[in-house]
């Protein structure tokens, strides 16, 4: 990664910060991409003290001027464009038939619609320093979950969108990447939205037993530098997946199991 440009998108927090302290690590040059310009401020700072190289942009990403905004300041700056990593995410959790659509529409236009605003102007670039388009998905984007329609649906929506990219640019030397977490401590469950499109105050889940964001960093920084596909993390993310291909019946039911005892589950 010495000397590339990556742009990191939800880089205020969670996987996105540990995926720039993991790639400033790796002397890359780094695009800090969130809403919240006061977390963006002390992320640079905190890279600049240990002799990186970055910049920020305060954006939001389900905005299609604000991702046009973000590439176009980054090729201004450093004069194109290596690595895309489209991070930026948010969580529900909802019984379908209680939820608000316009939470749904929001889960959709950052998880989705975001990635697909950044890709389409950061793809010329990248295409032609032969670079990686990274799409941090989730076991959620392989499997359903109750209770988070709308985030399932919009994971899903990621891989089937970055799978034809790949597919499309098969002979042009474009790396796309589907990195798909287990249950992370990111904190993206304590600001994930209610059934009325409002953030929950807290997780409903144990993060202190889940894997941490700066491990799935350096496991997403070595698939970029080896051009993986496909990064699956935890071993209950990985055997979930085995197993719902051979029996997903028995796999529904573990899943609903699972969740259902959740603190405060819908169901």
């Amino acid at each position: 990664m010495q000397n590339k440009v990556i742009i990191i998108t939800g880089a205020s927090s969670g996987i996105g910060k540990a995926c720039a302290h993991e790639f400033n690590k790796r002397n890359a040059n780094l695009v800090l991409v969130a809403r919240s310009e006061s977390k963006l401020v002390d992320l640079k700072n905190q890279l600049d003290q240990v002799g990186g190289r970055s910049i920020y942009v305060v954006a939001d990403v389900s905005l299609e001027n604000d991702c046009k905004m973000l590439v176009d300041k980054t090729v201004q700056e450093f004069g194109g464009i290596d690595v895309l990593v489209n991070n930026a995410g948010i969580s529900m959790r909802s019984l379908f038939n209680d939820l608000d659509l316009k939470a749904f529409d929001t889960v959709m236009k950052v998880n989705f619609y975001g990635s697909v605003f950044c890709t389409k102007y950061a793809l010329k670039y990248i295409l032609k320093n032969k670079g990686s388009i990274v799409g941090v998905s989730s076991i959620a984007g392989h499997k359903g979950l109750p209770a988070r329609t709308a985030y399932s649906a919009s994971k899903f929506a990621l891989t089937g969108f970055l799978e034809s990219l790949r597919i499309e640019n098969l002979h042009k030397g474009l790396h796309v990447l589907i990195a798909s977490p287990g249950f992370t401590a990111s904190g993206i469950r304590s600001k994930a939205l209610n059934s009325q499109g409002e953030m929950q105050s807290e997780s409903p889940r144990n993060e202190k037993k889940m894997m941490q964001p700066e491990e799935v960093a350096v496991r997403i920084a070595d698939a970029i530098v080896s051009r993986k596909n496909s990064l699956v993390l935890t071993f209950q993310g990985k055997l979930l997946i085995f197993l719902n291909k051979i029996f997903p019946s028995l796999v529904d039911k573990l899943v609903f199991k699972t969740l259902s005892k959740e603190k405060d589950s819908p169901f």
